[in-house]
Protein backbone atom coordinates (compact mmCIF):
# COMPACT_ATOMS: atom_id res chain seq x y z
CA UNK A 1 0.00 0.00 0.00
CA UNK A 2 1.38 3.24 -0.54
CA UNK A 3 1.57 6.08 1.42
CA UNK A 4 -0.16 8.77 0.17
CA UNK A 5 -0.03 11.47 3.79
CA UNK A 6 1.50 14.41 2.42
CA UNK A 7 -1.25 17.43 2.64
CA UNK A 8 -3.33 19.07 4.61
CA UNK A 9 -6.04 16.63 4.72
CA UNK A 10 -3.28 13.48 5.73
CA UNK A 11 -4.81 11.04 8.70
CA UNK A 12 -7.96 13.05 9.00
CA UNK A 13 -11.01 11.22 7.91
CA UNK A 14 -13.36 14.68 7.72
CA UNK A 15 -10.76 16.05 5.30
CA UNK A 16 -10.40 13.52 3.25
CA UNK A 17 -14.21 13.29 2.58
CA UNK A 18 -14.06 17.43 2.13
CA UNK A 19 -11.59 16.90 -0.49
CA UNK A 20 -13.68 13.22 -2.22
CA UNK A 21 -16.79 15.96 -2.26
CA UNK A 22 -14.68 18.75 -4.09
CA UNK A 23 -12.84 16.85 -6.12
CA UNK A 24 -13.92 13.81 -7.42
CA UNK A 25 -16.60 14.45 -10.36
CA UNK A 26 -20.20 13.72 -10.08
CA UNK A 27 -19.58 12.72 -6.01
CA UNK A 28 -22.88 13.21 -4.30
CA UNK A 29 -22.30 11.95 -1.27
CA UNK A 30 -19.63 9.71 0.47
CA UNK A 31 -18.06 8.39 3.50
CA UNK A 32 -15.07 6.39 5.28
CA UNK A 33 -15.91 3.51 7.47
CA UNK A 34 -13.05 2.06 9.69
CA UNK A 35 -12.53 -2.00 9.42
CA UNK A 36 -14.51 -2.62 12.48
CA UNK A 37 -17.53 -1.45 10.90
CA UNK A 38 -17.62 1.92 12.63
CA UNK A 39 -18.66 4.99 10.80
CA UNK A 40 -15.26 7.60 10.54
CA UNK A 41 -16.81 10.88 8.23
CA UNK A 42 -19.58 11.25 6.51
CA UNK A 43 -21.05 13.89 3.82
CA UNK A 44 -24.45 12.78 4.76
CA UNK A 45 -26.38 11.72 7.01
CA UNK A 46 -26.85 7.73 6.27
CA UNK A 47 -26.53 4.57 7.38
CA UNK A 48 -22.76 4.06 5.85
CA UNK A 49 -22.28 1.26 7.98
CA UNK A 50 -25.49 -0.66 7.70
CA UNK A 51 -25.26 -0.34 3.65
CA UNK A 52 -21.48 -1.09 3.32
CA UNK A 53 -22.02 -4.31 5.09
CA UNK A 54 -24.85 -5.46 3.10
CA UNK A 55 -23.08 -4.81 -0.43
CA UNK A 56 -19.93 -6.38 0.80
CA UNK A 57 -22.45 -8.99 1.91
CA UNK A 58 -24.18 -9.49 -1.17
CA UNK A 59 -20.54 -9.21 -3.32
CA UNK A 60 -19.55 -12.30 -1.05
CA UNK A 61 -16.20 -13.89 -1.61
CA UNK A 62 -14.77 -16.40 -4.07
CA UNK A 63 -12.77 -18.66 -2.43
CA UNK A 64 -10.63 -16.95 -0.05
CA UNK A 65 -10.35 -14.19 -1.56
CA UNK A 66 -12.72 -11.06 -0.35
CA UNK A 67 -13.72 -8.49 -2.64
CA UNK A 68 -12.01 -5.26 -2.47
CA UNK A 69 -14.31 -3.13 -4.68
CA UNK A 70 -17.90 -2.65 -5.62
CA UNK A 71 -19.61 -0.82 -8.27
CA UNK A 72 -23.74 -1.26 -8.45
CA UNK A 73 -25.66 1.30 -11.28
CA UNK A 74 -29.11 2.39 -11.06
CA UNK A 75 -31.27 4.81 -13.55
CA UNK A 76 -30.93 7.56 -10.17
CA UNK A 77 -27.23 7.21 -9.71
CA UNK A 78 -24.15 4.88 -8.70
CA UNK A 79 -22.34 3.58 -5.95
CA UNK A 80 -18.82 2.84 -5.30
CA UNK A 81 -16.99 1.25 -2.59
CA UNK A 82 -13.26 0.61 -2.32
CA UNK A 83 -12.00 -1.61 0.86
CA UNK A 84 -8.11 -1.64 1.80
CA UNK A 85 -6.65 -3.19 5.03
CA UNK A 86 -10.65 -3.45 5.95
CA UNK A 87 -11.34 0.05 5.82
CA UNK A 88 -13.92 1.44 3.40
CA UNK A 89 -14.47 4.48 1.14
CA UNK A 90 -18.12 4.23 -0.56
CA UNK A 91 -19.53 7.15 -2.72
CA UNK A 92 -22.73 7.87 -4.80
CA UNK A 93 -22.47 9.55 -7.71
CA UNK A 94 -24.31 10.97 -10.84
CA UNK A 95 -25.12 8.25 -13.49
CA UNK A 96 -22.22 7.48 -15.92
CA UNK A 97 -19.15 8.43 -13.49
CA UNK A 98 -16.23 7.19 -14.66
CA UNK A 99 -15.49 3.94 -12.50
CA UNK A 100 -11.87 3.89 -12.92
CA UNK A 101 -11.19 7.76 -11.66
CA UNK A 102 -13.82 6.64 -9.04
CA UNK A 103 -12.08 3.65 -7.69
CA UNK A 104 -8.58 5.48 -7.89
CA UNK A 105 -10.27 8.41 -5.89
CA UNK A 106 -11.60 6.29 -2.74
CA UNK A 107 -8.38 4.32 -2.93
CA UNK A 108 -6.07 7.67 -2.36
CA UNK A 109 -9.21 8.59 0.11
CA UNK A 110 -8.47 5.50 1.68
CA UNK A 111 -4.39 5.67 1.76
CA UNK A 112 -4.51 9.49 3.01
CA UNK A 113 -5.70 8.13 6.43
CA UNK A 114 -3.46 7.23 8.99
CA UNK A 115 -2.45 3.82 9.07
CA UNK A 116 -3.91 3.57 13.49
CA UNK A 117 -7.19 5.51 12.30
CA UNK A 118 -8.52 2.91 9.81
CA UNK A 119 -8.58 -0.34 11.96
Amino acid sequence: MSTETAGPNAGDPHGVIAELMDESTGVRACAVIASDGSLLAQSSENDWAGAIAELWSAAGSHGDREPTQIHVATEEGEIYAAREDGATAVAITDRFTLASLMFCDLRSALRKLAPGVVR
